[in-house]
């Protein structure tokens, strides 16, 4: 079973940066496409971005692109979300998620998720 562990959530303030992390470990043989999704309260999952096996494609919402960069290093197992001029509303739960081979935009293709990282932007 593989496991998904997000890091790095916390409290910023508008126009600051964070730098989540997702750690897979388990049974991480494969090599899948990963993205990053958010929900709010009382919102829907939202897309936020993905990547593809080798990280060579990237794929991103449209309210986080220019300011979200998604990246991975497969030697460590580890997929990243590098969020800068964070904004109020980009609070929300960010979650990591694996599917298979190809980059993927909808939730319904993701297989593998991780619990979550808290992420609340100050105005």
């Amino acid at each position: 079973q593989v496991q998904l562990v997000e890091s790095g959530g916390g409290l910023v303030q508008a126009g600051g940066s964070l730098r989540l992390s997702c750690a897979r470990s388990g049974r991480t043989f494969d090599m899948p496409a990963m993205g990053w999704f958010r929900q709010a309260p009382g919102k829907e999952r939202e897309f936020v971005a993905a990547i593809s096996q080798s990280g060579g494609s990237t794929s991103y919402g449209d309210s986080v692109k220019g300011r979200f960069t998604i990246s991975r290093d497969n030697a460590k197992n580890t997929l990243y979300l590098q969020m800068n001029s964070l904004k109020p509303e980009d609070t929300a739960v960010y979650y990591c998620a694996a599917t298979s081979l190809f980059i993927a935009i909808r939730p319904r293709f993701y297989n593998d998720w991780g619990q979550g990282t808290q992420v609340t932007v100050s105005s």
